[in-house]
């Protein structure tokens, strides 16, 4: 039946409209907690029920596949950790708490559709509907101290993301009039006998432009930090994990558009990646609040991504697939000490973690594997996944850049170990324990695990990421 190729997305629109049932009748934050956590789990079940499954829908404009399947599964996972980390959002007012988790379910279906988006328009639309949810959920942040940062967020959250929509909108338009259709299985043939018309360059690079917005490469990274640090550590936490993955399996697949070896791309993305990189790193050097610093540096992590994408191979897409993964898991794990430590949801500086191997031992020992693995220390996931996009980079004969990208690596261990410094040989400023519920330590250990796990036996993550772009060329 056609149906159980689109079910996992439909059941998260059940979701949604439980939820918007429940925000009119007035629900408590707690019910609606509950019911968007059934529907995540859900998700994920019928995510991983639905792997196997392969098909199109709605007159070709949908595409099912392993590739979007598999993506699917990690996003619906990334949702159940991202929900279990804000049990109790202590920023956002019980009464529009029923609201902020239909968002997240708006959001992360609006990221479902995108992958398996097989058409122009069908991308454009699933885009907006998960970046118009993240625009709201930013300003729902509580104004207790009067600052309205979140306000000021929100506004250049909207405004960047206006920008790159045009401009993905506009090149769109190259990309239909150079081919005659809005679907990637008509375009890619057209598209790619002609490759040296310079409008189709220009087109595929302005679509690209909206992932890089997404994925916060230079310079559509100007809104990373201020919207890092003026959300609720929550929503921080599911704007710096869920949308990378999705914004890096889609410039894979828009990637595809291009044929390999196209000298004018790789170089213009090579630049792009090694600008991202240094301009991250540096500026994460000298931050003091800990998501600004973390924001910095998920730029440069986008620019290690894109050296994956740049070598328009299989076995890069698969190395930047994995690596975006590793980062979504390191991410959650950095985010669930932030929103534990913060004790009323206000922002954590680096000094707040001052002895939180004492306040919390699990907490700091999550912190402590999530920064060795974004440092890219062994045997976590930062490491190999680094490690793989180095290798093929090199083998593929781009020496500088890999040289240049080690280097970065070496400035990022800096900040990252300071972090790691402060939680463990520095006198805490409160003696207060920290108390975790039991679904806390969990998901705490279960990340750390996943960590570990995926730097260690990196081969099946691996096979199965290289079998999934596998499907898309």
């Amino acid at each position: 039946m056609k149906v159980l190729l689109f079910l996992p997305e439909l059941f998260m629109l059940l979701g949604i409209l439980v939820l918007f049932h429940l925000s009119v009748a007035g629900a408590h934050g707690r019910q609606a907690r509950t019911a968007a956590l059934i529907f995540a789990f859900g998700t994920v079940l019928l995510s991983v029920f639905s792997l196997g499954r392969e098909g199109t829908i709605f007159f070709a404009a949908y595409q099912v596949d392993l590739f979007s399947q598999l993506i699917k599964l990690i996003l619906a996972l990334g949702l159940c950790a991202v929900l279990i980390i804000g049990r109790d959002p202590k920023d956002i007012e019980d009464s529009i708490r029923p609201e902020y988790y239909l968002f997240l379910l708006g959001s992360t279906t609006g990221l479902m559709m995108l992958i398996s988006s097989a058409e122009l328009l069908t991308m454009f639309m699933a885009l907006e509907l998960s970046s118009f949810c993240l625009y709201l959920l930013v300003p729902m942040r509580d104004d207790r101290q009067g600052l309205r940062i979140q306000m000021e967020a929100a506004v250049k959250y909207v405004i960047f993301g206006v920008v790159a929509s045009g401009v993905m909108l506009f090149g769109m338009s190259y990309l239909f009039a150079m081919s005659g259709s809005t679907h990637f299985n008509v375009m890619l043939p057209a598209l790619v006998a002609m490759l040296d018309n310079p409008a189709v360059m220009v087109g595929v690079v302005m679509v690209m432009a909206g992932f890089f917005y997404k994925l916060a490469i230079f310079p559509f990274h100007f809104w990373v930090p201020d919207v890092y640090q003026g959300a609720s550590n929550e929503t921080t936490t599911f704007i710096a994990s869920l949308p990378k993955i999705a914004a890096a399996a889609m410039l894979v697949k828009i990637s595809t558009l291009a044929a390999p070896g196209n000298s004018t791309l790789v170089s213009l993305l090579t630049v792009l990646a090694l600008l991202s990189m240094f301009y991250g790193n540096l500026s994460a050097l000298v931050q003091k609040d800990i998501k600004r610093m973390l924001g910095f540096s998920g730029i440069a992590h986008a620019g290690f991504i894109l050296v994956g994408v740049l070598t328009f191979g299989e076995a890069g897409y698969a190395a930047a697939l994995y690596y975006a993964t590793g980062y979504v898991v390191m991410s959650l794990a950095c985010f669930l000490v932030i929103c534990n430590v913060s004790r009323q949801g206000e922002n954590v500086r680096i000094d707040d973690l001052s002895g939180l191997h004492q306040r919390a031992p699990l907490l700091a020992l999550v912190l402590a594997v999530g920064m060795f693995a974004l440092a890219g220390i062994p045997p976590f996931v930062g490491f190999m996944g680094k490690f793989m996009l180095l290798t093929n980079a090199l083998s593929q004969g781009y020496l500088m850049l890999v040289i240049l990208a080690a280097l970065n690596t070496a400035i990022a261990i800096y900040y990252y170990l300071s972090v790691v410094r402060v939680a463990y040989t520095t006198e805490p400023e409160s003696p207060a324990a920290i108390q975790l519920d039991g679904s806390t330590k969990v998901l705490g250990i279960a990340l750390i695990l996943v960590i570990i796990a995926l730097g260690v036996m990196p081969g099946q993550a691996l096979d199965l990421a290289a079998t999934a772009v596998r499907t898309l060329l």
